[in-house]
């Protein structure tokens, strides 16, 4: 019995994909989730981390963000919003590092440096 092949252009079976790239840095990229409901602040916090070679996941709820906690397995969680403590529940199980951001926290160098600091904790108690 003869099968027909419809695809177009070459075979790309053998050609690697995924993973890294050549142009990619080697080292750690923490994946951060960023949860905020308001949508510039997201943007402008996730533009931020990307500058500095972190991992991103936004996510414009706290609802989201708890459902995929588990399944994301991220290095630190950055949440804005009302109630973060569904978030703060669905974080903890996991020992996932969580940085609230408040006004003290909307100068990006001091956000950057929380969540650097709770990185640092995490791994430190993880290790311990």
């Amino acid at each position: 019995m003869a099968t027909f092949q419809h695809h177009r252009g070459p075979d790309r079976r053998r050609k690697p994909r995924g993973g890294r790239r050549t142009g990619d840095k080697r080292g750690l990229a923490p994946l951060v989730l960023v949860a905020d409901e308001d949508a510039h602040s997201r943007e402008m916090c996730e533009a931020i981390l990307v500058k500095l070679h972190f991992a991103v996941a936004p996510v414009d709820s706290i609802e989201k963000a708890a459902s995929v906690v588990e399944t994301l397995h991220p290095d630190v969680i950055v949440a804005h919003g009302h109630d973060v403590s569904a978030l703060q529940r669905a974080a903890w199980p996991s020992g996932v590092a969580f940085v609230t951001v408040t006004d003290d926290l909307r100068d990006p160098e001091a956000l950057v440096e929380a969540i650097r600091r709770a990185i640092r904790e995490t791994t430190t108690l993880r290790r311990a």
